[in-house]
């Protein structure tokens, strides 16, 4: 596949607003931040839940959230989906119903930015999972996604307070999208996968986000057997990668990462000595997201 099948837009009028304010020494400026809206998704007509997004992919977003929740089964047959940005709804048609309201009975609130929830039988599923044990991670293509990304123009250089997530196949950055939370983002991408049978095989899972236990449930639930992250680790998300035998590097910047899952998969073809360090305006960046994840 191609490098960038979808790339960030961030010249797009919807996504950033302007904003006056004043800097350290009191002199007038002007800033774009990121928008957030609201989007409500509907399952055949019954209201799932309400998210705050930057308002882009919201097909995708609806759908890929409501199949790593568990609401929407890889095989059911999706009728329609209806987006009506005026009133800021999605809704999913199927050609059956779905069980959803016991979901819906399940649902917690996990950490982290944004709305994330986790449904109660979501465990059950994550322990049934086989990740592939012959996929592999060159620590040349590590190098290779960070420094691609990173140059990509994005909302997170333009206007920064968001998160990113990409889906990569060996070197190449395929699908990249960004969102004021990291759960959006990779639920667009599930999305993505989903209405245009983009399959798992091959692929490796990058995030700017945190390594929560949430974010390694749902690359384990899209059957991805690597997840890369500019940031950092939490203990949760740790253990849960051991468990399904998730590869998980985490920060990943310049020419350092650190490997706490999954080990085994990785190839040291690289020479850290000869890769570039991050430029500063990366680093500054790259602090504030740690910040805001």
């Amino acid at each position: 596949m191609r490098e960038f099948i979808v790339r960030p837009d961030p010249a797009d009028p919807r996504l950033t607003e302007r904003v006056e304010g004043t800097d350290q020494d009191g002199k007038p400026i002007e800033t774009s931040v990121p928008v957030e809206r609201p989007l409500t998704v509907f399952l055949n007509g019954r209201e799932i839940v309400t998210m705050m997004t930057v308002g882009d992919y919201p097909d995708c977003l609806a759908v890929g959230y409501l199949l790593n929740q568990n609401m929407l089964k890889p095989d059911d047959t999706i009728t329609g989906i209806d987006v009506d940005l005026e009133v800021d709804t999605v809704v999913v048609r199927t050609a059956e119903q779905t069980d959803f309201e016991d979901k819906l009975r399940k649902k917690t609130l996990t950490s982290g930015c944004a709305q994330g929830t986790v449904y109660g039988d979501l465990m059950e599923k994550f322990d049934e999972i086989v990740l592939p044990r012959d996929a592999v991670l060159k620590t040349s293509w590590i190098y290779a996604l960070s420094k691609k990304i990173n140059l990509t123009p994005s909302l997170y250089l333009e206007a920064g307070a968001i998160h990113g997530c990409v889906l990569c196949e060996e070197d190449r950055p395929l699908i990249y999208m960004e969102d004021v939370g990291r759960h959006n983002a990779i639920d667009k991408i599930a999305g993505y996968m989903h209405l245009h049978k983009i399959g798992p095989e091959g692929k490796t899972f990058y995030t700017t986000g945190r390594l929560t236990s949430e974010m390694v449930i749902k690359c384990v639930q899209m059957r991805i057997p690597i997840l890369i992250s500019r940031s950092g680790f939490t203990a949760s998300g740790v253990s849960l990668a051991r468990k399904a035998g998730l590869t998980l590097v985490g920060r990943a910047k310049g020419k350092r990462f650190v490997a706490l899952s999954g080990q085994d998969r990785i190839q040291y073809d690289a020479d850290p000595s000869k890769v570039d360090e991050e430029d500063k305006r990366h680093r500054r960046k790259s602090a504030e997201v740690d910040d805001a994840a």
